[in-house]
Formats: C-alpha cells, structure tokens, sequence
C-alpha cells in the first residue's frame, strides 16, 4: 500500500545525478527550478485582477494551478516517487483542461456542442477524468503522452496569431513560441541523450525545462486571454502590457481590460 510513496519507486528517473548536492533530496536542482511555479503566479494574480474582474475570474484559476504544478513537481523530483510522478503529471494534464475549456476559440468547437462553452467544458472535463484513470496503468509512458498536448496548443497559438492585427502581441506570440521550442528541446535531450550531457557534465536540462516550460505555460495563457476577449466581449478592449515597464517588452506580459462607455457619441475610459 505504501510502496508509490516510497522514495525511488518511480520507473522516470531524470538525467541529473540522485542525492549529488543534498542527502534528502533526490534531485536537488530539478526540485529548486520549480520555483518560478510558486512565485510568480501570485504577481500574475494581482495582474490580472482587472481581467478576472471585468471578463472572468476564472483566469486565476489557471495561476493557482501553475502552483500546484510547481508544487508537485518539486515533490515528484525530491522523493522520485510514483506518488510524486502522477501528482507532477495529473496537475500538468488538469491545467491544461483547464486553459482548453477557458481558451478555446468557439469557432473550434466540436458541433456536438453547438458553441456551447458549459457543455463545451464538461465533455472535456470527462475526457480529463477518464485520462486522470488511464494514466495510473502506465506511468512509464505519461510523460511522453503529456508532450504530445503542447503540439495542438502551439497550433492553435499560430491559427490565433494570424488574425491578430496587433504588432505587440505578435511579437509576444513569436517569444512564446520559441521558449517553448528551446524547452521541449531541453526536455528531449535530457531524456533521449543523458549520457552526453554527464560526459559534458551539464546533467540540468531538466530544470532549464522547468524554467522555460513554465515562462512558455504562462505566456500562452496570456496571448489566449487577450485573444478571448476580442473573440467574447467585443464591447471591451483588452490591451497588452508589461509589468514593470510597459516599455520593456522583456518584462512579464499581463491583459488589462479598457471598456468604454459611449455618451453623446463621444468614447470615455
């Protein structure tokens, strides 16, 4: 009954070398790169609280599972236990479920659904709960499964992108992009090619992929949340900016809502 939490009991074991930096913590650096999980998604929280306001507070849910993310990956990487590895990759597969059911363009639904976006949500939440079952038969096989679900997010990223007439927000679409790319090649060379990495003696491709994986997750959601309002809420304008400088596009992207009120057909903020 005990034996998922023992530590070790997980068939993934990553590229960076077991109890290397701290006897109590299996994978030291792969457990510190989560982090920007917990840290950031607070920030992002008091961001978005116009948006969460004025358009859907659902948008914070996508941050409060970021950090449950960050949270059980840390788990998953400091024990390498089977417990650790399904928590890490069911909270993976249920944030997604999440920005599908939040983000998806009605235009995409099924017809079955007949752009209902309730109905949309549950079929999907159905389908999430059948593979939150599946996945506990073949743990060995759930990361690779995972990976696949970042090609149709990207796709509908790029569809997305091209009807944008917004210079600042294609520019965000194009560094989301291709983090995501650096990271999924992180990731990749990490699993598929260790025994290069160690003779290079950089086994940390993991936590980059943590890193850039994360900066990836969070940008999306914000492209998807200013894409949802110009699709849903025609009467609202959202705007793109950057926290601190809104003049570094650097910084961290966020969506702010401007709405205005017509009177004596003149537009006030």
């Amino acid at each position: 009954m005990w034996k998922p939490f023992e530590p070790g009991s997980s068939p993934i074991d990553w590229c960076e070398s077991n109890y290397n930096i701290s006897p109590s913590i299996a994978e030291f650096m792969n457990t510190l790169s989560n982090a920007l999980f917990l840290l950031l998604p607070p920030v992002l929280m008091h961001l978005f609280k116009d948006y969460g306001r004025f358009v859907n507070p659902g948008i914070h849910v996508i941050w409060v599972l970021l950090m449950v993310v960050g949270i059980s990956s840390a788990y998953f990487h400091a024990t390498l236990s089977l417990v650790g590895q399904l928590l890490d990759e069911l909270a993976i597969l249920w944030v997604y479920m999440a920005g599908l059911c939040m983000f998806l363009p009605r235009r995409y639904f099924p017809t079955a659904v007949k752009n209902n976006r309730k109905k949309f949500s549950l079929f999907a939440s159905m389908a999430t709960l059948v593979a939150t079952v599946l996945a506990t038969f073949h743990p060995a096989i759930n990361a690779f499964a995972l990976m696949t679900l970042g090609i149709p997010a990207f796709g509908f990223m790029i569809l997305e992108l091209r009807r944008t007439k917004s210079a600042r927000v294609y520019r965000l679409g194009l560094r989301c992009g291709a983090v995501w790319v650096l990271a999924v090649t992180c990731w990749l060379n990490d699993r598929l090619f260790c025994d290069t990495w160690l003779n290079l003696n950089f086994p940390y491709l993991h936590a980059l992929w943590h890193l850039l994986i994360f900066i990836a997750s969070y940008t999306a959601a914000v492209l998807f949340a200013y894409f949802t309002v110009k699709d849903e809420k025609p009467h609202q304008s959202p705007i793109l900016k950057y926290w601190p400088r809104d003049d570094f596009e650097l910084g961290i992207p966020y969506v702010t809502i401007k709405s205005y009120i017509k009177v004596d057909t003149k537009s006030y903020i």
